[in-house]
């Protein structure tokens, strides 16, 4: 097993142990508190009929929009459709200068240069989807290579893949040294961790791969690729966020939580929302620190935000479509 990432340098000894070998990594992975199924399932859903008022609906369909990383992730992409998609990113209700823009553009390595173009100075960041994406069967060679081209390219973030079949196995430490090489070569960039959440089948391993993630030095643990289903779901949100509460808890350290596939009109992105600010707490109601990976979620939530000021609902031919 490799050293531990920068990122997990001066942890507390209880942590920095569990990184020390492969032995030490399994013993504090299986020895997390097992989650309790029905427990979670049902906060979830009690969390889920929270109400919001107008006003307050208004600023968290705001809140949601600032926190999309707008995606595109077919073999059909193409320079003009990323170039669109970057428009809106920017201004997502052309006739509504006041509607935030996104956090992110999300795209394969290929057309991260197209999309860095697209939204240079605008605070937007360039999410690339790398090593191996979806499915992660690749070489740590080649994986390492697709993450540097989307770095050079102009990627400030990468959404990196976990072996599955690596963790499901039990090869902990083989996985662990993946992510720290590949946080390695993203250099200043940011790294999302997608744990593929279902092909993990329980919440103890969604809980495992969410600390091995962390431990290994990840600035955001992500459910999913969009790829596989399920993708996205509230109870599996709420395991990984208690994860990241849990890892400031001991190391005083901000991790993020991407929650992507699946989730595509406003009121499940504000039952999202709520979750957040009751598991993880209001200091994580920020694009640095939470995020949804989406591509349909956007317009809803534009349409939503219409309603909501103009009092009627316009429908989708007033928004731009992806």
């Amino acid at each position: 097993m490799a050293a531990p990432s920068t990122a997990s340098t001066g942890l507390p000894p209880a942590l920095a142990d569990a990184t020390r070998d492969e032995m030490s990594l399994r013993r504090f992975l299986h020895g997390l508190p097992g989650v309790d199924q029905v427990g979670v399932e049902q906060r979830a859903a009690g969390l889920a009929t929270r109400s919001i008022k107008k006003a307050s609906k208004l600023q968290a369909i705001d809140t949601a929009i600032g926190m999309v990383d707008l995606t595109t992730l077919e073999g059909a992409d193409t320079a003009g459709k990323v170039r669109s998609l970057c428009a809106k990113a920017r201004r997502p209700d052309p006739e509504r200068p006041d509607v935030p823009k996104v956090a992110a553009v999300c795209v394969y390595p290929d057309m991260v240069a197209t999309a860095a173009k697209a939204t240079a100075g605008t605070g937007i960041d360039v999410a690339s989807v790398a090593t191996a994406f979806p499915s992660g069967r690749s070489t740590l060679d080649i994986k390492l290579a697709d993450t540097r081209f989307a770095v050079e390219s102009g990627a400030t973030e990468v959404d990196m893949v976990i072996d599955r079949g690596a963790f499901l196995s039990g090869q902990y430490g083989r996985v662990f040294d993946e992510i720290v090489a590949v946080k390695q070569a993203c250099g200043a960039a940011h790294l999302k961790v997608i744990l593929e959440t279902g092909e993990l089948v329980t919440y103890d391993n969604v809980r495992r791969a969410s600390w091995l993630a962390l431990l290994a030095g990840g600035d955001f643990i992500k459910t999913s690729t969009g790829k596989v289903s399920p993708a996205a779901t509230l109870p599996v949100t709420h395991v990984m966020l208690q994860a990241v509460r849990d890892w400031h808890t001991q190391t005083g350290e901000h991790r993020g939580v991407k929650s992507a596939g699946g989730i595509r009109n406003t009121k499940d992105a504000i039952r999202y929302l709520v979750a957040v600010n009751e598991v993880a707490g209001p200091e994580w109601l920020t694009p640095e620190l939470f995020r949804f990976g989406a591509s349909s979620l956007l317009n809803d939530l534009l349409m939503q935000r219409r309603a909501q000021l103009d009092g009627h609902y316009s429908g989708p031919d007033y928004v731009t479509v992806d």
